[in-house]
């Protein structure tokens, strides 16, 4: 491994202190010329580079913001951090970045590992297992500031970027009610994020305003993966209970339903149609196109990025605030009613 000279070395070879060092490095004025010359000269011979951990101690800045996604599976999270760089590097800032698998144990240690690493402000959307409520309270009651986007904590007081869940969905859910399709479906996602609570109830509102009857196998919890919309499908395949149309709760979700539909010698949409959400790349490129939910990834990563940087630059009392972006549904043959009229 190189090694890299330190003051110490510096001050060692012209037989000095190295507080002298340290002053001639900072360029203060109370070093003599001379001295300030040899010490920047030794520098140089020695390819001396300051120690950006004692920097920060010594400034009490670490210019850096940790990040904490819960998957890159997708292209959802790597456009949503693409936005988050764009505005962190233009505030000369450092992203450092880690993903927790989906598991709330993976990120109570990334949480620690970005306290640990000393950084001014955390952005985070959380797992899909649920929250680690005490962790983010202590970091927030320790002067790190937090900021949640897309899937957030409602238990704790801190900004948050989001889109109208609740609202899309009942567009969603009303699109596929407007198509002529009767016998709509729900694929949830997991139970304890709140934005699969927010889509189910758009769904089950645009139905009761309708007057569609929901009924046990109405609604079926499918999670966030692909194999899990295409086990949901079959089982109700194999048990005769086809849907007409069927409402997802992300693509992912949608894009193993039609896997499922396909393999059971069904067509989409003449058979089941099928809506997303997240407009995921993918999305454009199956057969059929799939309709879907776009979010405003980008966007939100921007966003997220600027109230952050907003409260930390606003501490000890930084302002807590819901940023709500508008999405919007994109229509697509998977969800066109080939038997209306």
């Amino acid at each position: 491994m190189k090694k890299y000279s330190t003051i110490k070395d510096i001050a060692n070879a012209l037989n000095i202190s190295t507080a002298t060092v340290s002053r001639a490095l900072s360029g203060r004025c109370d070093v003599n010329p001379e001295t300030k010359k040899l010490v920047i000269e030794e520098a140089k011979r020695q390819n001396y580079r300051p120690n950006p951990i004692a920097l920060r101690l010594q400034n009490n800045r670490s210019n850096t913001i940790g990040l904490v996604v819960p998957e890159f599976k997708s292209s959802f999270f790597p456009m949503i951090i693409a936005g988050i760089q764009k505005v962190v590097d233009e505030a000369g800032f450092q992203l450092l970045i880690t993903e927790s698998q989906e598991s709330m144990e993976v990120e109570r240690r990334n949480l620690k590992l970005l306290e640990s690493n000393m950084v001014e402000g955390i952005l985070i959307s959380i797992t899909r297992d649920g929250e680690n409520l005490d962790l983010y309270q202590d970091i927030i009651d320790g002067g790190i500031p937090i900021v949640f986007f897309n899937r957030v904590c409602s238990s704790v007081n801190a900004s948050k970027v989001v889109i109208d869940d609740y609202k899309r969905a009942f567009f969603a859910t009303e699109h596929l009610i407007y198509s002529g399709f009767k016998k709509i479906y729900h694929f949830t996602g997991p139970d304890k994020l709140i934005v699969t609570l927010e889509r189910k109830r758009g769904f089950v509102d645009a139905m009761k305003k309708h007057h569609f009857n929901i009924n046990d196998n109405s609604i079926t919890t499918a999670g966030v993966l692909m194999d899990k919309g295409y086990s949901a499908m079959q089982r109700l395949i194999e048990k005769n209970d086809i849907p007409e149309a069927v409402f997802c709760f992300n693509d992912p979700i949608a894009l193993g339903a039609l896997k499922a539909i396909k393999e059971a010698g069904l067509r989409c949409p003449e058979d089941v149609a099928l809506v997303g959400f997240s407009e995921t790349e993918i999305a454009q490129l199956v057969d059929p196109p799939l309709t879907s939910v776009e979010q405003p990834t980008f966007e939100m990563g921007e966003t997220a990025a600027r109230l952050l940087l907003k409260q930390i630059n606003e501490t000890p009392t930084p302002e807590v605030e819901t940023v709500c972006l508008l999405a919007k549904l994109n229509i697509r043959k998977s969800s066109i009613n080939t038997h209306k009229g």
